[in-house]
């Protein structure tokens, strides 16, 4: 009897390209990169930057118009293709009159280059908003495991693109025109693969840890480069045998994907005898579809109190605003933290050279704490039904330590300060559409996680432009050159510490609105599932 060939498109082979095109999707992350030729292309001052960045904060996390065609289900069936192309016609659209206006080709005023940048990095929530959506219906029984695994690679993705943009030395303006191109051209050749499929089916938890332990092996991997660039001299030949072993890796999850959906009778052929005979995968081990529905493949049972309620009906209960809140406090002085990192370094005596490397090591502690708080946030929710509130509430208050931690303006505080923020900005991402999906339902997710999102552009807003901008802007000295000096930033770091300790609090009380939700509903469906 011939054996059955391996589907094309399978779960595995959506999340494989979700993967993929979440590395090359996080070009905002990267603007620390191109920030200092666009600030003096343009002869913009601080504020006139930080508007720049502001506009771009909005465009990669108001995701709204993404989660809104993301639902779009013509004839009763969602197509995540269409999202992923308005997303690549998006970032070619915004990131190539940028490029056009760096090199002195096309001069935009302000408004306008506010709204490219707005256009460029709106693209990132329609490949986002398709990948967790597909990733989460795919695997509903593992939320926490498969948001992190995408916003993981998300979060990754502007190490990845740092570390292209010095293997072919090029300068910032060119990267610029990289990241219209790159992204777009990824999207294109991968959106195909990225479909939602039957989650009744069986699957092996085993090939799911495989993809969360290539994840970790690309964090690892890139934060080894990242150091040792810095203490040693490496030869371009050098960088080169790197940059391969890089991409060797990032497309590694592909293998993953035609290994996992290879039709089972080719599959036991491959795996012990004795296991199979005696059926001794574990509860762990294999999903049964009926118990993926019970966890949100039918959109009724895990939704006890949540009801899974439309963007508007959501918007109408305290814990939708309390999470909005404390998204503000933390997405918000996460991404004020970043987007002026190079001038954070500038007025701190560091070099173009050291303010890069932090911009690549932001991506590494970003991608550990998108994944690790996923990861544990599933093991503790599992293990004893704790509610994902109680992570972002003690993620929020180390943020706060960070954000002390660099205002002192102390040698070596930049770094150990963006450690702690970076990681915990990363917790956020993670804990918010797992929350979202569990609170609110799954009919409408990706339309109101993104909802949520947009508290991160709010805050960003505020402490960006109107706290850490404008300060700077009343320290720099009159005759025009950039601020020197630990005072230039120290009042504006207190400040966020302050506001993520009130974000903290925040979430605790959302925590202890939900705990009893999480331990009598989303708890009790886990064990129920677990003894199918």
């Amino acid at each position: 009897m011939a054996m059955r060939r391996p589907r094309p498109r399978t779960r595995w082979s959506a999340l494989a390209a979700g993967a993929l095109i979440q590395c090359f999707a996080g070009s905002s992350y990267c603007f620390g990169i191109y920030s200092p030729a666009l600030k003096a292309s343009q002869r913009y001052d601080q504020s006139a930057l930080d508007a720049v960045a502001f506009f771009k904060d909005i465009g990669a996390n108001a995701g709204v118009l993404s989660g809104f065609l993301a639902a779009w289900a013509p004839a009763g069936r969602r197509r995540p293709w269409v999202v992923l192309l308005a997303g690549a016609a998006l970032c070619a659209a915004g990131y190539l009159p940028i490029w056009l206006a760096v090199a002195g080709v096309a001069p935009a005023p302000l408004p306008l280059m506010c709204v490219y940048m707005l256009l460029a990095a709106q693209a990132q929530t329609f490949f986002n908003t398709a990948d967790v959506v597909c990733a989460v219906e795919n695997f509903p029984d593992r939320r926490g495991t498969v948001i992190g695994i995408m916003k993981g690679f998300l979060g990754l993705s502007g190490a990845i693109l740092v570390q292209i943009y010095r293997t072919l030395h090029i300068g910032p303006t060119t990267f610029i025109l990289m990241l219209a191109v790159l992204p777009t051209a990824i999207t294109l050749m991968l959106m195909y693969f990225v479909d939602i499929h039957d989650s009744h089916e069986r699957y092996n938890k085993r090939f799911l840890d495989a993809f969360s332990s290539i994840a970790v092996t690309v964090a690892l991997y890139l934060m080894i480069i990242i150091i040792c660039d810095q203490v040693f001299t490496i030869s371009s030949a050098a960088q080169s045998v790197c940059f391969v072993i890089l991409l060797l890796l990032v497309l590694s999850p592909v293998a993953v994907a035609v290994k996992a959906q290879k039709p089972e009778s080719m599959q036991h052929e491959e795996e012990s005898t004795s296991q199979q005979r005696t059926g001794l995968l574990s509860r762990e081990d294999v999903a049964e579809g009926s118990g993926s529905t019970a966890l949100g493949g039918s959109d009724q049972d895990l939704s006890q109190g949540k009801e899974n309620l439309n963007v508007l009906q959501a918007m109408g209960k305290l814990n939708f605003w309390l999470l909005f809140v404390a998204m503000a406090c933390g997405m918000g002085s996460g991404l004020a933290t970043v987007n002026n990192i190079s001038q954070i370094g500038g007025s701190l005596g560091y070099t173009n050279e050291e303010t890069s490397t932090l911009v690549s090591l932001w991506s590494i502690w970003n991608f550990s704490g998108r994944f690790g708080a996923g990861f544990i946030s599933d093991h503790f929710l599992r293990l004893r039904g704790v509610g994902r509130p109680l992570f972002i509430g003690g993620t929020l208050l180390i943020m706060g330590v960070g954000h002390a931690i660099i205002s002192s303006g102390l040698p070596g505080s930049l770094y150990v300060g963006s450690v702690l923020v970076g990681l915990c900005y990363g917790c956020q991402w993670a804990l918010m559409p797992s929350i979202t999906s569990e609170i609110f339902g799954l009919n409408h997710f990706g339309t109101i996680f993104n909802m949520v999102a947009v508290a991160s552009p709010v805050g960003s807003y505020i402490l960006s432009v109107r706290v850490v901008g404008y300060i700077y802007d009343i320290e720099s000295p009159p005759d025009g050159h950039g601020c020197q000096g630990k005072n230039c930033f120290a009042l504006s770091f207190m400040i966020m510490a302050c506001v993520c300790v009130f974000g903290s609090a925040v979430a605790f009380v959302l925590f202890v609105r939900t705990r009893t939700f999480y331990r009598r509903v989303v708890y009790a469906r886990l064990q129920s599932f677990l003894e199918k």
